[in-house]
């Protein structure tokens, strides 16, 4: 189970925010028919359908588990945190790496020389310093709604989890703990991790927190302690980066010794880590330090330099490749967005301290982390390095800058810009593979208590029908029938965003239904054994918008492996898209996928300028809106 200290007092200002609600059984039941029908066979669908009739009959599974999901909602500050939290992350056993945590990619850095980098880095641990004393004294206003039903306020506890959260591997499901009201307990300190080898910055010193000046000199100091090579240590960072479960056995092996224990306490109870890397080699292309950013390149170049489990570590490469790397299970992607924009706004905001304080401060030099190493764990650490390099070599990643248009012309055709993408994101899968696939994007619940996020369905019946009037060959349709299931589809999408943020989508009831029966030590329902239900569960497109107003980007990789993970970023004139998938799977490849999808938005565009010169034109002109038209291919 997870432990999660949680604090009882909600401070969102006066205001306490209402419980996440638990929808009606029978509007889920018939919104998941109505998800699942146009994407299985006809067969399959049938059967489907009258398993769910019978679950959600009148005196039937369904309404005992319903009710039991009600009570459970007055007990709980949010009846599916756990359920969600665990089903999410904690009991998923894959490796850390690609598969579970997103990552910032912050702009390409100029650096002249190793001083630059440190003056970088400790720049940017002052401004982690401020931006946690924000987080720590509650001083972060509170967040409210954009987009669709703005204004609400929303709930701040994601934020507090940034700097005090460790995510610990166990054999069948791992731990998050989250130290509230650690402000007052000991002195802080982060880890730096230079060369593989782990040192530790305090970063209080006598009770008054470091200067930059003084922390760059600490970065000079680990740096030419990372140099000296007798006393360097085997690479420990790599075991984070394997499986859940081959770590949290590593770890049982690493914690029989007292030196071990000693260390990874100072990491577990770190503020973040810092990871001073060594230069890739690379060329520092968008794509190249999204993958740098994802696993290091592997263990030949930076994938030891780090460690997992800890929620936020800071990457500042030698050659100027930047960003973060955070373990995704205590927060969302928008509170890493908040927490990188401010901090790239400290870095190039304010003059750095190049004074040298008048009272220059004899400070105790930082300390390496030191390891015990028996074969036993040398064969972990190599096994571990063996198939973080197997990651890396089967991640096929492209980042992809649209830049024809962006939210403005959009925003022109009256339309909303997300569901707009998610409609050409489905258009171009299906020009891809000819079908539509189950497809998540995340939606915020943080209108509510402890809200995290529930899934939006986007791979409607009514982006179906649209992407076949773009794409079938046989059939001519006129502009007009194009342009009406192009709206069709996008109020779709909107529809379906508004029923998620305000807690009324699918996902999270069902996955609420599932473990209140696991809770019951009752049977598993039929209706989650149903082969309809497993694979409406398998999300081969994973999407989400992580809008930046400071020029970098935000990626990930695909969640199953024959999936695709699709990560945008619109601004006003162009669109930012990652997309991953897997070199193994025959099926997926992302520069196809990129291809389909430019062509896709060129495709819609010329549909839009048609239609509203169309509109513009009067009455009895020749080609009228309502004349066929050749699909773009």
């Amino acid at each position: 189970m997870p432990i999660l200290e949680k604090e009882t007092a909600r401070d969102q200002g006066s205001q306490v925010l209402p419980k996440v609600p638990v929808p009606p059984l029978k509007q889920t039941l018939d919104t998941y028919l109505k998800c699942v029908q146009h994407l299985v066979k006809e067969e399959q669908f049938k059967k489907t359908k009258a398993i769910v009739e019978k679950f959600g009959a009148p005196g039937g599974v369904g309404e005992v588990l319903q009710k039991k999901l009600v009570e459970r909602r007055d007990k709980t500050t949010n009846w599916v945190y756990d359920y969600w939290l665990e089903d999410m992350y904690l009991n998923n056993r894959l490796a850390l790496p690609v598969n579970s945590s997103p990552v910032m990619v912050f702009p390409k850095q100029t650096f002249r020389d190793q001083k630059d980098v440190l003056r970088f880095a400790a720049r940017l641990i002052r401004g982690v310093l401020e931006y946690k004393a924000l987080v720590d004294t509650r001083a972060l206003p509170v967040e409210f709604t954009r987009g669709q039903l703005a204004g609400t306020p929303q709930c701040m506890e994601q934020y507090y989890r940034l700097f005090t959260s460790y995510r610990y591997p166990g054999l069948k499901t791992d731990t998050l703990n989250v130290h509230m009201n650690a402000a007052s307990s000991a002195p802080e300190h982060m880890i730096v991790a230079c060369k593989n080898q782990f040192f530790v910055l305090d970063v209080v010193a006598n009770s008054k927190q470091l200067s930059e000046t003084e922390i760059l000199s600490q970065l000079e100091k680990i740096t030419k302690m990372s140099e000296n090579a007798e006393e360097r240590l085997p690479p420990f960072g790599i075991l984070t980066s394997d499986g859940r479960t081959e770590w949290a056995q590593a770890r049982d092996a690493l914690t029989k010794d007292q030196t071990n224990r000693d260390s990874l306490a100072l990491i577990e109870s770190c503020t973040c880590v810092v990871c001073l890397d060594e230069p890739s080699g690379l060329e520092p292309s968008d794509t190249n330090r999204a993958l740098l950013m994802l696993h290091g390149g592997g263990r030949d170049k930076n994938g030891a330099n780090r460690w997992y489990d800890k929620s936020m570590q800071f990457v500042v490469g030698m050659d100027g490749i930047c960003g973060v790397v955070c373990e995704h299970s205590p927060f969302e992607g928008i509170v890493l967005v908040q927490c990188s924009e401010f901090l790239m706004k400290y870095i190039t905001g304010s003059p750095s301290e190049t004074v040298k304080s008048s009272t220059f401060r004899e400070l105790p030099p930082p300390r390496r982390l030191l390891w015990k190493c028996n074969p036993n764990i040398q064969g972990n650490l190599s096994a571990s390095g063996d198939r973080l390099q197997r990651l890396v070599n089967n991640l096929d990643m492209d980042v992809f800058k649209f830049k024809v248009y962006g939210k403005e012309f959009i925003k022109k055709q009256k339309m909303s810009p997300d569901a707009f993408i998610q409609v050409a994101l489905q258009l171009a899968f299906y020009k891809c593979s000819g079908r539509l696939v189950p497809t998540y994007e995340s939606a915020s619940i943080r209108r509510f208590q402890e809200g995290r996020v529930d899934n939006i369905r986007s791979a409607t019946a009514e982006a179906l029908a649209f992407v076949k009037s773009m794409t079938d060959e046989r059939v001519t349709y006129t502009d007009s029938e194009k342009m009406k299931r192009l709206r069709d589809a996008i109020n779709a999408q909107t529809n379906y965003t508004i029923a998620a943020i305000t807690g009324m989508a699918i996902d999270n009831h069902l996955l609420g239904l599932l473990r209140v029966a696991k809770d019951l030590n009752m049977e598993k329902p039929e209706i989650f054994c149903d082969e309809t239900y497993l694979a409406s569960n398998q999300f081969i497109l994973s999407t989400s918008q992580v809008p930046t107003t400071v020029e970098m980007f935000c990626c990930y990789g695909p969640v199953v492996a024959n999936g695709y993970g699709a990560c945008y970023n619109p601004q006003s004139d162009h669109i930012v898209f990652c997309v991953s998938s897997f070199w193994e799977n025959t099926e997926t490849s992302s520069v196809v996928f990129v291809k389909a999808l430019n062509e896709g938005l060129l495709e819609i565009r010329d549909l839009c300028n048609r239609s509203g010169a169309a509109a513009t034109k009067p009455a009895g002109s020749s080609q009228g809106a309502g004349q066929p038209h050749k699909s773009g291919k």
